[in-house]
């Protein structure tokens, strides 16, 4: 993913809300969310170049969700694919701060990352720039390609397109809390000028990123996803495919039940 809100516990009736947008190059295959033959407990889209995946939940509740660091080249790539930390940890059987913590001694193995790891009970995040896994605490937050809840312009607007949507919303609303954070996932507004994060890519792609729904040459915005989950482990997760012209090309639609909720 590129582009990550979550609400954690910030609302009495859904504990975990995520509304997050995977920003990738059109050329890179990839196929839509689905339950996998391999792991039927496990629902994601799949990177068919490496395998991995951006965003995934199993029927037992966990739940992870990787981006990209973006800062200037410093060397060749690192050998892993940073989508092999999401399934691995899905597929897992261990505490997520303690699978952060074993991670550290091998996170050079990937190119610059942020991962989120957890549960509805909670989540743990790892950033590049972080010295040591964190707990996240409740409440709204938001991340793309820099640090948590960094003063980036798509930030800070997703995380208060988020707040907003569960201020207004009605009790049990689901598909009307998705359809609103579908809309917010696609705005095209890029930031100002003066607001534009210096990462290292030049002022024009700086400019070209800097929208909540991306749209450049060859590469942009290839699927937005919002996951809901109720108070009695309820979960719902929609995701909507776009193609080269940024036009919606398919919808995965997913209800189901968590167990450990």
């Amino acid at each position: 993913m590129c582009l990550i809100a979550v609400a954690l516990r910030a609302d009495i009736e859904f504990p975990l809300i995520v509304a997050a947008n995977r920003d990738e190059y059109f050329d890179r295959p990839a196929e839509p969310a689905r339950w996998w033959e391999e792991a039927a407990n496990l629902l994601a889209g799949r990177d068919v170049q490496r395998g991995g995946t951006w965003f995934g939940v199993t029927r037992a509740g966990r739940i992870a969700m990787v981006t990209n660091f973006r800062e200037p080249p410093s060397g060749p790539r690192a050998p892993s694919s940073r989508g092999e930390l999401v399934t691995e940890y899905l597929r897992a059987d261990v505490a997520p701060g303690a699978y952060l913590n074993g991670l550290m001694a091998r996170r050079r193995n990937y190119d610059a990352f942020n991962l989120l790891v957890g549960d509805t009970r909670g989540l743990w995040y790892l950033g590049h720039r972080e010295p040591s896994p964190r707990l996240l605490g409740a409440g709204v937050h938001a991340l793309s390609n820099g640090e948590m809840n960094a003063p980036w312009p798509k930030v800070r607007k997703a995380r208060e397109a988020l707040q907003r949507a569960l201020v207004g919303r009605r009790p049990g609303a689901v598909a009307a809390l998705q359809q609103s954070l579908l809309s917010m996932l696609a705005d095209p507004e890029p930031a100002p000028e003066t607001e534009l994060p210096n990462t290292g890519v030049g002022p024009e792609w700086e400019r070209r990123l800097s929208p909540v729904f991306v749209h450049a040459d060859g590469y942009g915005t290839r699927c937005s996803t919002v996951l809901v989950v109720r108070r009695d482990g309820a979960a719902s997760f929609h995701e909507r495919t776009y193609g080269r012209d940024g036009r919606p090309a398919g919808d995965a639609i997913h209800e189901f039940r968590l167990e450990a909720a």
